[in-house]
């Protein structure tokens, strides 16, 4: 789905509108990200002359997509989410789709809590022995042997 296609119906009169600049500040972005997040078909910003204006659809989205990102989802992800909304309209089928993607972020991110705790073991398993093998070896009056192996 182009940008073009996917653009949203103008902003009604009197709700709010946004320059790129605004939300760049609101959400801590650069204006370069908000235009690759159009360039990519996430958001679809109405055009006056050659003025990109934002609105609250756009805002949303731009929160939607910093909350994808921060829980792993990738932006192809995150823009098949919108496009199921955008062409059934239907937010079931929209959560339908997204259970299977938090289930899958969520093994990953157990697996690597796993990982990362073994690795934190193993390193505490090595700090401890070369505390004691230091003890050991400066206790005595001796200095530690260069060429003896960790373990």
């Amino acid at each position: 789905m182009s940008a073009a296609t996917a653009a949203g119906p103008p902003a009604p009169a009197g709700t709010p509108v946004y320059t790129i600049s605004e939300l760049a500040r609101e959400f801590a972005l650069t204006t370069r990200a908000i235009r690759f997040y159009e360039d990519q078909g996430l958001l679809s910003p109405e055009r006056r002359g050659r003025v990109r204006v934002y609105g609250e659809r756009e805002r949303v989205r731009i929160k939607l997509i910093l909350r994808g990102k921060r829980i792993g989802l990738s932006l192809s992800e995150i823009r098949e989410l919108f496009d199921i909304y955008a062409l059934t309209g239907d937010e079931a089928a929209q959560l339908s789709k997204f259970l299977p993607m938090l289930a899958e972020r969520r093994a990953m991110l157990l697996q690597q809590r796993e990982d990362i705790d073994a690795v934190l073991s193993e390193i505490a398993g090595l700090e401890r022995d070369c505390r004691r093998r230091l003890s050991v070896s400066t206790g005595a009056g001796r200095k530690p042997a260069a060429t003896r192996p960790l373990r």
